[in-house]
């Protein structure tokens, strides 16, 4: 820990506040939380979340999430509770947490040499090295021992799903200018600090990491010989809780934060998620129904949540995340409500009330099991299902957009159910604890048939903001305001609600799940592939 300076949080006398920025997908919000978890104060900047030139491709540029990061603070500075109750001077450091994925190139001076490629993005490179002499062609031996263990294809999607392989072979040019590949915490943190660093917890993404030993792979690793990077090219890691550099005099300028404020290490969005809603032991999942829906468990040890699929690195330096991942998972539920739902945001609106409440209204119109309506939420395929797409069963005369809309959430929560047994087979212990956080946390509907589903009580955290809060714990703990992070969850999460399950819904959802959606998947699957046959998609 740096400056074990041992501050006792129990005295109601201690102030101290630590700010943790959180770059999302669709916004940018500055959050001042207290050493008991309370959020003081917020400012939220929305955000655009990409622009797309292409089929397919999703970015945005480099410098709009750094101005909007300097708006979300300068909002937070102008706020009348903070200005009269003069929050900012008892800041004792800030930290970032952003979006896992978006990968920005630097040139020699820092400038972006083109617009950040964001984790959204669905553009694949060539293997071929004819394409371009800096593809590389994996050595032979590698070659053989992948096809021996049935892994070829997971790694030829990795090799085509790497930016660094795209850019080689497509903008040759902006690669061989390209000084430094970061990802948007690197970004950030150059923005702020001039130090090339990253967190060890924010590295998520088709990059040369070793997962297991959470450093950049050794020169012999087979990741060197798939993609185009030099070491050179990478930030230096920092585990979370640790000093990643101080606010300089421009950046100071720029967002209103204090010169020489210390900036922390903490972890990407997800990993500190799963700390901020108290998630530390391999029996207690995080749910998290964000655009991606995610269940994690946090483990001491390397847990593969699928064979060949590594554990991402956890808030907690030297720790581990196993998740199961349903891309763009509650994306669909957005998409349902732009689509179909704008009578409930309009109404929302006139009267002042949240859409969640409405579209929850909806929800408790239709029975469990919407009536035979099943849904299996592959929108986006991944690495263990490349043909995967999404499907909708059971249709009738009887079905209206609510019955949908109900499906939609069925099938996030049936997904994720088998992901939770997933989990439990890999670690070899039982999940008998859940915490629900993102923004369908946020529908008590949703909670409900979460847990009926899951047949478990599932609890949602005293604050929306987790993650925000997972990046404040990390800073509380790496400070010296507690001895672990133990102690730093027991003071600074608390659960605001449980769900307990209904037993005739639990009796239902049984049945369905394994009668029906366990089977679904492989059933379609031969369908998926000659669809991907006949029209190409997806790529």
């Amino acid at each position: 820990m740096i400056d074990n300076i041992n501050k006792a949080v129990e005295d109601d006398n201690c102030d101290d506040l630590i700010l943790t920025i959180d770059n999302g997908t669709q916004s940018m919000r500055a959050l001042l939380f207290d050493l008991k978890g309370n959020l003081v104060a917020k400012s939220k900047i929305p955000l655009t979340a990409y622009f797309s030139n292409n089929p397919g491709w999703a970015e945005q540029e480099a410098d709009y999430f750094w101005q909007k990061l300097a708006q979300a603070c300068q909002e937070l500075w102008q706020q009348p509770d903070v200005m009269k109750q003069g929050l900012k001077d008892k800041i004792i450091a800030v930290t970032l947490t952003t979006q896992r994925g978006t990968v920005i190139n630097l040139d020699k001076h820092g400038q972006a040499l083109r617009p950040a490629i964001l984790w959204l993005d669905q553009r694949l490179s060539e293997l071929s090295p004819n394409k371009n002499p800096h593809i590389k062609t994996m050595p032979w031996y590698w070659r053989l021992a992948f096809k021996m263990i049935g892994q070829t294809d997971v790694i030829n999607y990795f090799r085509r799903k790497a930016q660094v392989n795209w850019f080689a072979q497509k903008q040759s040019e902006i690669w061989q200018n390209t000084d430094k590949f970061l990802l948007l915490s690197g970004f950030l943190t150059y923005r702020l600090t001039g130090e090339v660093k990253d967190s060890v917890g924010c590295q998520v993404g088709y990059l040369p990491f070793d997962y297991k030993r959470q450093q950049w792979a050794k020169t012999y690793d087979w990741k060197w010989h798939a993609l185009a990077i030099k070491k050179s090219m990478l930030p230096e890691l920092v585990k979370p809780g640790e000093l990643l550099g101080i606010i300089t005099a421009d950046a100071a300028q720029l967002t209103g934060l204090p010169q020489g404020l210390k900036l922390i290490a903490s972890a990407s969005d997800k990993a500190c998620e799963v700390l901020g809603s108290g998630c530390i032991e391999p029996q207690t999942a995080s749910l998290s129904y964000g655009t991606t829906a995610t269940i994690n468990t946090n483990n001491s040890q390397y847990v593969e949540p699928q064979a060949f699929i590594p554990p991402y690195p956890s808030a907690i330096a030297n720790q581990y995340n196993s998740e199961v991942m349903i891309y763009r998972g509650f994306w669909m539920v957005n998409w349902f409500k732009k689509e179909f739902g704008q009578r409930e945001l309009i109404k929302a609106e006139l009267l002042g009330v949240s859409p969640e409440s409405l579209f929850d209204d909806l929800v408790n119109a239709v029975p469990p099991g919407s009536m035979g309506l099943m849904l299996q939420p592959y929108w986006s395929p991944g690495l263990k299902n490349l043909e995967a797409k999404g499907a909708i069963i059971g249709f009738g005369d009887v079905h209206t957009r609510a019955h949908i809309y109900r499906a939609i959430l069925e099938g996030l929560a049936y997904a994720l159910k088998e992901g939770k047994e997933t989990l439990e087979k890999r670690q070899k212990k039982k999940i008998t604890r859940m915490i629900v956080s993102g923004g369908g946390s946020q529908s008590d509907a949703a909670m409900q048939l979460t847990a009926d589903i899951f047949n478990l009580p599932v609890h949602r955290p005293h604050t929306y903001e987790t993650s925000g809060l997972g990046a404040a714990i990390t800073v509380a703990v790496g400070l010296g305001y507690f001895t672990d992070h133990n102690d730093a969850i027991k003071v600074m999460t608390h659960i605001k609600q449980t769900f307990s399950p209904i037993s005739e819904n639990v009796d239902l959802y049984d049945k369905l799940y394994h009668q029906v959606y366990r089977k679904m998947y492989r059933q379609l699957k031969p369908l998926y592939k000659k669809i991907k046959q006949i029209t190409g998609y997806p790529e």
